[in-house]
């Protein structure tokens, strides 16, 4: 089977008083996953905040992240093939690819 998908995730930053927060929606054509991020800078920290941004979209995509392989593996166990046991090997990461 041969398919292309397009999925698209939005991320929409705010900051407030030393406190930014990240809301990110992926959009697969079929569902949204909507996760949030919170980064709070510590009074005695230089505000740079850039980094406030970052902590609190990885976070949000993190959470994004974690609904979307609960999704698969709830569907893995519907079709009957749970989650692996035993030790894992190494992830599968998009490097591996070129390899």
């Amino acid at each position: 089977m041969n398919r292309t998908l397009e999925w698209k995730v939005n991320l929409e930053l705010s900051e407030d008083g030393g406190t930014t927060r990240a809301e990110a929606v992926l959009d697969t054509g079929t569902d949204k996953l909507t996760g949030h991020g919170v980064a709070r800078c510590n009074p005695t920290d230089v505000d740079i905040p850039a980094i406030g941004d970052e902590l609190a979209a990885s976070r949000a995509m993190k959470d994004v992240a974690g609904q979307l392989m609960r999704e698969a593996d709830r569907e893995m166990e519907a079709v009957g093939a749970g989650a692996p046991k035993g030790p894992l090997g190494k992830p599968y990461a998009w490097t591996d690819v070129s390899r």
